[in-house]
């Protein structure tokens, strides 16, 4: 469902909650900090890394999870190139010299009234117009997108939809997720893929390796990378709980370090960098390739994430 041109909203106080709750799950957002999940329980047990409802969450960079939009990872320089036009983004995670996961993450975004919304679900929407030099240097395009949360018997799902607001020219485009799981001591990751892409010094992919994905366990586990060909599902188990993370996007990206207490776990839409490695953007349909969108004025795309969580046996 696309979003209407003008929907009753409303805008979230500064770290207003919002809680949702379903039989064993209870989910908590954020919307003005970056429309993220402050938290997400199973029973009692955290599956995503949580922050408590009377604890302060100063920063995305600190949540549960966020929204990718409208682009995923990191474009090389901040600089790509778009119907002959050079477009340079700003740096917004320094001191890394380039742009990374869109804009929506670092904006605050509006809690919408009457869509749905109930006391297992929510939706939120993020607007963004170029028309400030703030905004055209974070992302030259107009865009809306709107995520919906929904809690039910098995789980999270949760949708993000991205509609081009620009009236006369197409815009790329790219969504995902960054989800932090809970890494306990005995926790187990099992995917599979085709392809991973190596990276240099500034996370940027380098080549493409035939790779069948993962089947192992998190403790010592030091990864950073972009995965293609993901056949949707992603299993990660421990003693306490079993999560499943499908999606029907083709790329997953995967980063933990051994002296992290999570996992981030994220579907995206298209290849890191997808936009940079481009570098004329003549060629659509290498980029189509590498999974990004291109979308018409008024033309929209959607994706999901569901999390399932059930008790370990």
């Amino acid at each position: 469902m696309s979003l209407p041109l003008n929907p009753a909203a409303t805008t979230a106080s500064p770290a207003q909650r919002i809680a949702l709750a379903h039989g064993p799950f209870v989910l908590h957002l954020q919307p003005e900090t970056g429309g993220c999940i402050a938290g997400f329980w199973c029973g009692g047990i955290p599956v995503l890394r949580s922050v408590a409802a009377d604890a302060a969450l100063p920063s995305v960079r600190l949540s549960a999870s966020y929204p990718l939009v409208p682009f995923s990872n990191r474009i090389g320089q901040g600089e790509f190139q778009w119907l002959g036009q050079h477009h340079a983004l700003a740096a917004n995670f320094l001191p890394e010299p380039l742009a990374i996961h869109g804009v929506a993450w670092q904006r605050a975004w509006e809690v919408l009234e009457g869509l749905e919304s109930s006391a297992t679900s929510a939706r939120l929407v993020y607007r963004h117009r170029p028309d400030t030099p703030d905004n055209h240097a974070a992302w030259p395009f107009a865009f809306d997108c709107i995520q919906t949360f929904t809690l039910d018997d098995n789980g999270l799902s949760i949708t993000l939809e991205l509609t081009n607001r620009e009236t006369r020219q197409s815009m790329p485009a790219g969504l995902g997720f960054h989800p932090y799981f809970v890494k306990r001591p005995d926790s187990h990751v099992t995917f599979a893929t085709t392809g991973r892409w190596e990276m240099d010094s500034l996370s940027l992919p380098t080549e493409r390796l035939l790779s069948p994905g993962l089947d192992r366990a998190c403790a010592g586990l030091d990864i950073d990378h972009c995965f293609d060909g993901w056949q949707g599902t992603v299993q990660l188990r421990d003693r306490l709980l079993d999560v499943t993370i499908t999606s029907g996007m083709p790329c997953l990206v995967v980063y933990t370090q051994p002296g992290r207490d999570f996992i981030a776990i994220e579907p995206v839409s298209h290849v890191n960098n997808a936009l940079g490695m481009n570098k004329t953007a003549q060629n659509t349909a290498q980029l189509e390739s590498w999974g990004v969108k291109i979308l018409p004025p008024g033309a929209a795309f959607s994706v999901q994430m569901r999390i399932d969580v059930r008790p370990s046996e």
